[in-house]
């Protein structure tokens, strides 16, 4: 198992070589959770994710021959990163396998931390059984993402730090992967605050610690933005801490991820990835079991794309109203189409996309389609200007 002295050990060994990253408090965050909440920013880490904590000391730990012969791992994301930028530091070549799927920013990322890449698969079962089989002919030491107790100690200094720095937490919530984060928390809780609660928090489309934990088959699968967690094989070593420490794992919609991407992003000025913002969406999704309490939460990484985070952005200013899609019927006459923008412009919205169709579509020859994308500063400014397109005897609906 991997202890207090484990993890303080790892926290020693890895100073220096790691970011200690701040803990804040965001009044927009907590008025959004309906109670006190304080973010833990392992995002600002220099390859954007907490991985950097395990793998810092996972290599710390390797002997003379060890280092001579070279690490590798598998993965599709910070992991690889975190691995190719402390073997970079420590000079130890690293050898990174990634599914033919990855994307070939996080490809070249990782290569610029002097890595060598190899592609193969298209799973990343695939790619961890070609991982461990050129572990074997090439003499290379292995660095497990989860499945590894100094990996579990490393990114258990981040809960050391979060409590050093807010000792006024009560609660813990941890995205939940393979679990070896959420593990590492659990076990520095355990001693250092056994009062204090910890939830683990895993996307519905992938509960594959939940169902573990629940003695049932794993059954997972579908899109998910929270790609970080979308795990199916979870560690033996976590799930046996988790279980040890009787820690419950939260379930959250893939919506409720989405929310809360834009929740740190518009009202922290945080950049979250969806897995990063996990811990953040079930205290969204499940207010009852937080109110009254001071939480802590992981902002683990921030490795978004860019259009990810656009689209996430847009959805949500349209499920909060700030956005809306109308659609008109209006006779085919000059001045109507000024009239509807100016009717809009009085009241305050902004008319940032159109598209007048006269030619097809329009029920009649004497009628058009007029579709506008407005924007509002809420819900209600959005329901009195469509009021006052039907009191001008406009008929118009939301899209």
């Amino acid at each position: 198992m991997v202890t207090l002295a484990d993890i303080r050990a790892a926290a020693a060994r890895i100073r220096g070589a790691i970011l200690r990253t701040p803990t804040i408090e965001n009044p927009a965050v907590s008025r959004a959770a309906g109670t006190r909440v304080l973010l833990k920013l392992d995002n600002l880490q220099a390859t954007g994710a907490f991985k950097e904590r395990g793998a810092a000391n996972r290599l710390a730990l390797l002997t003379a021959r060890e280092k001579a012969a070279g690490v590798i791992a598998m993965s599709a994301g910070n992991h690889a990163q975190a691995v190719a930028r402390h073997a970079q530091l420590a000079g130890v070549a690293a050898t990174i396998v990634m599914p033919r799927f990855t994307p070939a920013t996080k490809v070249v990322r990782t290569e610029s931390w002097g890595a060598r890449v190899v592609l193969h698969g298209e799973t990343l079962a695939e790619a961890a059984a070609h991982a461990h089989d050129l572990a074997l002919r090439e003499g290379l030491v292995f660095v497990h993402p989860y499945d590894d107790p100094a990996v579990i100690a490393g990114q258990g200094t981040m809960a050391l730090e979060m409590l050093e720095d807010a000792p006024q937490v009560d609660t813990l919530v941890i995205p939940v992967g393979g679990g070896g984060l959420c593990a590492g928390t659990a076990s520095a809780v355990a001693e250092l605050r056994p009062d204090m609660t910890v939830f683990g928090v895993e996307v519905e489309g992938y509960p594959a610690m939940v169902q573990r934990l629940a003695g049932q088959p794993v059954s997972v699968g579908g899109p998910t933005i929270a790609e970080g967690i979308a795990v199916r094989d979870v560690g033996e070593l976590p799930l046996s801490i988790l279980r040890r420490c009787r820690t419950e794992v939260l379930l959250v919609p893939e919506r409720a991820v989405e929310q809360a991407v834009a929740l740190l992003a518009e009202g922290a000025k945080v950049v979250a990835e969806g897995a990063g913002a996990a811990g953040l969406a079930a205290v969204l999704t499940h207010p009852e079991r937080f109110r009254d309490r001071v939480v802590g939460v992981t902002v683990c990484g921030g490795n978004i794309d860019a259009r990810a985070l656009s689209n996430v952005l847009l959805r949500q200013l349209l499920r909060d109203g700030r956005i809306m899609r109308l659609h008109f019927d209006i006779p085919d006459r000059p001045g109507v189409l000024a009239d509807i923008a100016k009717r809009i412009s009085d009241l305050g919205g902004n008319v940032i996309e159109v598209k007048h169709q006269q030619l097809f579509g329009a029920p009649t020859v004497q009628s058009t389609e007029l579709h506008l994308m407005v924007e509002v500063r809420d819900a209600a400014q959005g329901d009195a200007i469509i009021a006052a397109m039907e009191a001008a005897d406009y008929v118009v609906r939301r899209g």
